[in-house]
């Protein structure tokens, strides 16, 4: 977060199978730019989609947040110390970022800027589908200073909507309104990232902006819980959020105006956002209200080398990530229930073995007449430590193979979290359907997690 009016000096590895090394994707060049068999276990049909209310928001892994911060805290090690602008660690965060999103299935794009003598970028995610008239925009900066990892300010708001937007592609979110995703660059040197995205969007453009939600600092170690005030609506949702966990809420003056919300709001976007503190005292009212220490900042180690992976509160996080995750599926509004009617699930866990045979799960599907749909679909939930290695293919029950994913060396994610389209209207549409998944390369592992096919 940029509490200072000075510039602070100009800033800090991608991702590579194995390490946390190379880039997980290239940056565009310019502008927006043995078999196993597991046991069924089978949900009842869901009830069709019509009868399905607007989706609840889920709840956001911890682990899963923290892994990203993880991520974080070894590209800046391995780049000098930081991800700050200009540096290499920067530029390795907004591909590790990228990478995520390309593989969870959102649309992404870098813009590049320049500032203090360095390109700069910025990475947009767009979730496909809902109102292009009405965007719901969640934001942080990924820049650290030069002094540190940053791994609070702001490794925490990054990795906290970052996870948020992969539960969007977990659960197949199909919000009204259209969701949009944006990490910034060179927060730290003046919000010099957000301000250029504003600028160069176009009126017409700005006015499809429904709300922007800012999340910088959600992590602290001492925190409070600090609510901007600047748009009711936002504001309401997050209060009413955490009032429901019987946390009370502050509002945020702490850096108002001096994070990367500010040029939407300048432009007339309604903002709100979330924030747990920096070099701000704690007050002895403060600590009876949320506990932690009087009299001590809220991140002693706020633009510091000592903001690192042990200076985040597990608490703030995970409740500030769950607040991010209950205010996006909120205000874009939706549901989770995958179009066409019912649904058959497994979601016994079976795993994959490294460089081994094939695996499979099995969904038993029962008391249906005719052939499956022309557009059956198929939802599958990998966990695996390299995509790139899983060759996975869905069994009808004749034993007809339909190729859903080959392998290929250069999907350098992880995890395979998606929902396939098959043509299986040949297929008869009761029986013993399986997902079949095969690692077909060493030094790398994973489960299947859950199947499901949607009729």
């Amino acid at each position: 977060m940029n509490l200072s009016d000075r510039s602070i000096s100009a800033i800090s590895a991608g991702r590579r199978r194995g390490t946390t090394a190379a880039a997980v994707a290239a940056l565009a060049a310019a502008g927006l730019l043995a078999t196993a068999v597991a046991p069924a276990a089978e949900a009842a049909p869901a009830l069709p989609s019509s009868a399905t209310a607007a989706a609840a928001a889920p709840d956001i892994p911890l682990a899963n947040v923290k892994a990203h911060l993880n991520q974080l805290s070894t590209i800046a090690a391995n780049n000098g110390g930081n991800r700050a602008h200009g540096r290499p660690g920067y530029k390795a965060s907004i591909d590790y970022v990228k990478g995520k999103l390309d593989a969870a299935g959102f649309t992404t794009s870098i813009q590049q800027f320049t500032s203090s003598g360095a390109t700069g970028y910025n990475l947009i995610a767009d979730w496909p589908g809902g109102d292009p008239n009405q965007i719901v925009f969640a934001g942080a900066h990924l820049d650290s200073v030069t002094s540190g990892a940053g791994i609070n300010d702001n490794g925490s708001g990054s990795a906290g909507i970052l996870e948020t937007a992969l539960a969007v592609s977990r659960a197949q979110y199909k919000p009204t309104k259209h969701l949009r995703f944006a990490w910034w660059g060179a927060e730290e040197l003046g919000l010099i990232g957000s301000k250029y995205y504003v600028s160069n969007l176009p009126t017409a453009e700005r006015s499809k902006i429904s709300g922007y939600l800012n999340f910088d600092m959600i992590g602290s170690p001492n925190p409070g819980y600090f609510v901007y005030d600047d748009d009711p609506t936002i504001e309401k949702t997050f209060k009413d959020y955490f009032a429901g966990l019987g946390v009370p809420t502050e509002i945020e003056t702490e850096g108002d105006g001096r994070s990367d919300h500010a040029a939407f709001k300048n432009v007339g976007i309604p903002v709100g956002g979330l924030f747990t503190g920096a070099s701000r005292t704690k007050t002895a009212a403060q600590a009876q209200k949320w506990g932690g220490t009087s009299g001590q900042a809220f991140d002693r180690c706020y633009h510091s080398s000592c903001d690192s992976t042990a200076n985040i509160s597990d608490t703030a996080l995970d409740r500030n990530s769950d607040a991010a995750a209950h205010a996006i599926w909120t205000l874009s509004a939706g549901s989770t229930q995958p179009p066409g009617g019912d649904t058959y699930e497994n979601t016994a866990d079976v795993s994959i073995p490294d460089n081994g045979a094939a695996v499979t799960s099995t969904v038993n599907v029962s008391g249906r007449t005719g052939n499956a749909p022309a557009a059956l679909q198929v939802g599958v939930d990998i966990v695996h430590t390299y995509r790139g290695d899983l060759v996975i293919d869905l069994v009808a029950p004749d034993g007809t193979a339909y190729r859903l994913k080959n392998s290929s060396s250069s999907d350098s994610a992880d995890n395979v979290q998606t929902t396939y389209t098959v043509n299986a209207s040949s297929e008869a549409a009761n029986g013993a359907w399986k997902l079949k998944v095969q690692d077909i390369a060493a030094q790398d592992t994973g489960y299947i997690n859950a199947f499901r096919l949607t009729f």
